[in-house]
C-alpha cells in the first residue's frame, strides 16, 4: 500500500464518520408552556387558583401599630420602673401586630369547601403594673417584648358544617359591639373556642346556627363531655336585621341570651342596639363553687343579670367615618367609646379613639372588676395605624 492509497482511505473514513454524526444531530426539546396564576372571582376579590388544582386561595392580613395613653386598654394603665431611681411611672402602652390570614374555597358535590386561618404576632408591653416583690427584693417590670403568636382562627367548613378554632357563635352570629377599638368596656361574651357548628341559610333573609363549643380559660373550658351549646336565628332585609342568640354554660348550668336590632338609616348612617340577659345563681361569689366565676361566666360576662349596648357609624365621605358605642350593665358599669377613622390612602387607616369607663361597684367590698380599673372613673385614648392587604 502506498502513501496515496493510505491518505485516500483515511479521508473516506473521516467523511463516513462526519456523515453519521450529521444524521444524529441533537434535537433541543421545546420548553413547556408556562402555567400562569389564574384569577378566581367566584368567592370575591383577591382569590386565585392554586396551580394544578381547583382550589381558590386568598392571602391577606394587616400590620398594626397602637399608641395608647392615660387609663388605656383594660383601664389598668401602663407603668414601668424608672431605671435611675426605681420609682414607678406611667408610660405609653404600645403594641405592634402582624396578622396573617388565608382563605380557601372549592366547589364539591357536597357544597362549598372553605377554610379560614388567622395568626397574630405581637410586640409590646402587657399593660401591667410594675410592682415591688418583697420576697425577691426585685421589681416586677413591664418591658416591651415579643408576646408570641396566637392562632385566632383555623376552621374548615363544608356546606353548612364548620369545625375548628373560631370565636363563639354567641358573638360572631349576632355581631360584635360596634366598630370602636375598645368594644368590651362592658363585655358581651367569650371569644376563643373550638367549635362544631352548623349554619342554615334559607335564602330569603332567614338564617340560623347551632354551635357546640369547648370554651376557653379556667372558668370557660368545659369540665366534662358535655359541651356548651349556642343557638341563634337571624332575619336580614334591606333595612337591617333582627338577631337573637341563646347559650347554655355547661360548667355552671346557666343560660344567657342576647337580642339585637340593626338599622340602615341611610347610605351614610347605620345604627344598632343589643340587650343581654343571663342567669347567675351559680356564678355568684357566694355560690360555693370550687372554681369561683366571680359572677361572670364564659357567655354572661357582663355584671349582674342584664346589660345593654348601642351605637352606630356615620360616614362623612368615602374616607372618613365616625364610630360610637355606649354600654351599661346591672352592676352600673358604664362604658363610652368614640373614634374617627380616616383612610389616608387605600389600604391604610388611622383611627383616633377616646374611651371612658365608670366602674359602678368600685367601692363595694364584692366588686368584681372586669377591666382592672384602679379608680372609679377612667379615661384613655388610643391612636391606631393599620395597613391592611
Amino acid at each position: 500500500m502506498n502513501i496515496k492509497s493510505l491518505l485516500l482511505g483515511s479521508a473516506a473514513a473521516l467523511l463516513a464518520v462526519s456523515g453519521a454524526r450529521a444524521a444524529d444531530a441533537v434535537v433541543v426539546a421545546e420548553p413547556e408552556p408556562a402555567e400562569y396564576v389564574k384569577i378566581c372571582d367566584v368567592y370575591g376579590a383577591g382569590y386565585f387558583y392554586i396551580p394544578g388544582t381547583e382550589t381558590c386561595l386568598r392571602i391577606g392580613g394587616y400590620v398594626r401599630y397602637d399608641i395608647a395613653g392615660g387609663d388605656v386598654g383594660s383601664f389598668d394603665g401602663a407603668q414601668n420602673v424608672d431605671h435611675q431611681d426605681g420609682d414607678i411611672h406611667d408610660t405609653w402602652q404600645k403594641n405592634a401586630r402582624f396578622t396573617f390570614k388565608t382563605w380557601t374555597g372549592q366547589e364539591t358535590e357536597l357544597g362549598t369547601l372553605k377554610t379560614y386561618t388567622e395568626t397574630r404576632f405581637n410586640f409590646g408591653n402587657d399593660n401591667a403594673y410594675a410592682d415591688f416583690d418583697p420576697v425577691s427584693g426585685a421589681f416586677t417590670d413591664n418591658p416591651a417584648h415579643g408576646k408570641g403568636a396566637s392562632l385566632n382562627f383555623a376552621w374548615i367548613q363544608l356546606g353548612g358544617l364548620r369545625v375548628g378554632k373560631d370565636e363563639s357563635a354567641f358573638n360572631t352570629f349576632i355581631g360584635y359591639a360596634g366598630e370602636v377599638i375598645q368594644d368590651t368596656l362592658v363585655p358581651y361574651g367569650g371569644f376563643d373556642t373550638n367549635v362544631v357548628q352548623y349554619y342554615f341559610d334559607a335564602g330569603n333573609g332567614f338564617s340560623a346556627v347551632v354551635s357546640l363549643e369547648e370554651g376557653a380559660g379556667t372558668v370557660g373550658t368545659i369540665d366534662s363531655y358535655v359541651p356548651h351549646v349556642v343557638g341563634g336565628v337571624k332575619w336580614t332585609q334591606g333595612w337591617g336585621a333582627i338577631t337573637g342568640v341563646v347559650a347554655y354554660d355547661s360548667n355552671y348550668e346557666e343560660v344567657a341570651g342576647k337580642v339585637r336590632l340593626d338599622v340602615t338609616a341611610s347610605d351614610a348612617l347605620t345604627l344598632w342596639v343589643m340587650a343581654g340577659y343571663g342567669t347567675d345563681d351559680n356564678l355568684d361569689d357566694d355560690a360555693n363553687n370550687v372554681i369561683d366565676a366571680g359572677g361572670r361566666g364564659f357567655y354572661k360576662q357582663w355584671g349582674g343579670n342584664w346589660a345593654v349596648w348601642g351605637g352606630g357609624t356615620y360616614k362623612f365621605n368615602e374616607k372618613t367615618k365616625f364610630n360610637a358605642q355606649i354600654s351599661y350593665d346591672d352592676w352600673k358599669n358604664l362604658g363610652v367609646a368614640a373614634n374617627i377613622a380616616y383612610s389616608i390612602v387605600p389600604g391604610m387607616t388611622i383611627t383616633a379613639e377616646v374611651d371612658y369607663l365608670n366602674a359602678g361597684k368600685f367601692d363595694d367590698a364584692d366588686f368584681s372588676n372586669w377591666t382592672n380599673a384602679d379608680k372609679k372613673s377612667s379615661v384613655g385614648g388610643i391612636l391606631r395605624f393599620q395597613r391592611s392587604f
